[in-house]
């Protein structure tokens, strides 16, 4: 037998373990960075914190005993410069983990579990577009129920914008009528309360700011906002938003 048919086990056994640690500094570091974000850090620099020190773990009680510890509890984040920055960049920063593929989706979405909060803030922070993206195809079997449910479950005041531009990009998915024929009577409910809701928000700061400009003509001050606008325009998207996911008025 020639050497080059010999396997070097223990060679494969080093290349394996490298790749193990790898695939565990990843994982570690990218749940550290979704709850950095989660957390709503003030700069750059605990956002980074957070990720460098992934690799500690909690304290033992015999690790505080004794003799007091001098040594940094985190020696990588030691050394470097701390700059100060806006929520913007951090947010940038977490951009670069977002799923791209349907695969990496379906992870994520299974590392979350059973949290409702997280998966809202992740279908949120995503947003419609890329959404669109990653189903380009299809949403996968059952999704498109469960992120009805989730958007109903977690629509907050304030979301109304984002929330229907994520019901307006999973609506260009492919075989959407298909996947939406398939969900749930419970499933059916949600969408429907979640369009009420979105509905009555945007009815009610119309309202306020009807009420507003009439005020402002009475003290006989005009003044032309271009929020009217955009509140009209939302509520033209979400009525034919409701007519794609079947909702009647």
């Amino acid at each position: 037998m020639e050497k080059s048919d010999i396997i070097n086990f223990s060679a494969l056994e080093k290349e394996l373990q490298a790749a193990l640690d790898a695939d565990r500094k990843y994982q570690r570091e990218n749940d550290a960075k979704f709850r950095a974000l989660h957390q709503n850090v003030a700069t750059y620099e605990e956002f980074r914190d957070i990720v460098l020190a992934s690799h500690l773990k909690p304290l033992d009680k015999k690790d505080i005993s004794g003799a007091p510890r001098k040594q940094p509890w985190n020696t990588i984040a030691a050394g470097l410069k701390h700059k100060s920055t806006s929520l913007e960049v951090i947010q940038a920063q977490f951009s670069e983990i977002q799923p791209r593929i349907t695969s990496e989706f379906s992870r994520e979405w299974r590392r979350f579990g059973g949290s409702s909060n997280e998966k809202y803030n992740l279908l949120v922070s995503l947003g419609g577009k890329a959404l669109q993206e990653i189903f380009n195809t299809e949403v996968c079997f059952g999704l498109l129920g469960e992120f009805l449910l989730i958007l109903s479950q977690g629509v907050k005041s304030g979301d109304e914008v984002k929330v229907t531009g994520v019901l307006d990009g999973l609506s260009k998915t492919g075989r959407f009528s298909l996947n939406l024929s398939l969900i749930s009577q419970a499933e059916q409910k949600a969408c429907k309360e979640l369009f009420n809701r979105l509905c009555a928000a945007v009815g009610e700061c119309q309202s306020y700011k009807d009420y507003s400009a009439d005020q402002s003509k009475s003290s006989g001050v005009c003044e032309l906002s271009h929020e009217k606008a955009d509140e009209t325009d939302l509520t033209v998207q979400l009525k034919g938003l409701m007519e794609k996911y079947g909702i009647q008025n």
